[in-house]
């Protein structure tokens, strides 16, 4: 993928086709770019599996086999000139669509077997296990939303239109949008929750790191309960903002637009963020003064 990802670059450099408005290149681009992180995520954390490996293992491959018929579909349809997503315009790139519907099925039945595994396996670190359950967890609530985009849109009728199914809503595809997410700014797009959720497998297990890198200078944060408290918290405050951002695209609503019952939504959020950040470092302080009073008692 990582390759892919190059070669995907040089075209979108020395190919000026564009498809729904933006460079042709730029799908298989994307997808490359996303399938590295998300791939060595998964990598990661089935090595971290006490039992259940041989299954991990097989579910990995089946992971990697999709994502590779995945990606030569995207791409031979690039070099066809065609959409390779919604597209029905004739049987033969009908049949091509079909089977990526099927690859995508498969690769989140993979991605679910090993969340199964990473929830039954004992994980040391409590904070650890923490984020990569719930990440694992958000990504499939991530790569799930892809499954609204093949939903006919307002004007499409399966079997008559040649596109069925759209990332927009409220607005056709291919209209004006954000520079390199190409993301919709008139209408809400499905690809904001969708990228957003996947990418929990990442950002997760990345709090946890954090964490453990600032604790030598944050006494607090030598506390696993302390830390275990804040990476429960970063989870909640993920998820709240995943369905946020779902919930404004199903609306019609860019992200970069959002009305007044979205921010005061985000606000809500970003305050009980904030609220249980003090609340979780507060109570990791009492907890060691009460700890060392008890400590200076039996001493006494």
């Amino acid at each position: 993928m990582a390759v892919m990802a190059v070669v995907c670059a040089v075209g979108i450099v020395v190919d000026d086709r564009v498809l729904a408005g933006v460079p042709i290149w730029t799908k298989p681009f994307k997808f490359a770019v996303s399938f590295v992180p998300y791939c060595l995520s998964l990598a990661w954390m089935l090595s971290l599996l006490p039992k259940g490996r041989r299954v991990g293992r097989r579910a990995g491959n089946v992971v990697v086999l999709a994502s590779i018929v995945e990606m030569a579909i995207i791409t031979g349809q690039v070099v066809r000139g065609k959409r390779s997503h919604f597209n029905h315009e004739t049987p033969f790139d009908e049949a091509l669509f079909n089977v990526m519907a099927v690859t995508v099925v498969i690769l989140w039945a993979a991605t679910l077997v090993v969340a199964v595994l990473l929830h039954r396996a004992r994980i040391a670190d409590r904070a650890t296990a923490w984020a990569i359950r719930s990440g694992i967890v958000l990504a499939l609530a991530g790569a799930a939303v892809g499954f609204l985009m093949t939903q006919p849109a307002p004007g499409q009728r399966r079997g008559v239109s040649k596109v069925v199914g759209a990332h927009s809503v409220g607005v056709p595809d291919g209209g004006p949008s954000m520079p390199l997410t190409g993301w919709s700014t008139t209408g809400g797009d499905l690809r904001v929750p969708h990228f957003f959720g996947m990418h929990a497998l990442q950002l997760l297990p990345l709090v946890v790191m954090l964490l453990t890198v600032l604790a030598p200078r944050f006494a607090r944060l030598t506390d696993d309960r302390v830390r275990l408290r804040l990476v429960v918290l970063a989870s909640g405050a993920y998820a709240a903002a995943f369905a946020l951002v779902l919930w404004q695209a199903l609306r019609g609503q860019p992200l970069i637009h959002p009305d007044g019952a979205t921010l005061a939504a985000a606000g809500v959020t970003l305050l009980a963020v904030a609220l249980g950040t003090y609340g979780s470092l507060r109570s990791g302080r009492a907890g060691r003064d009460d700890f060392t009073a008890g400590v200076a008692g039996r001493a006494t």
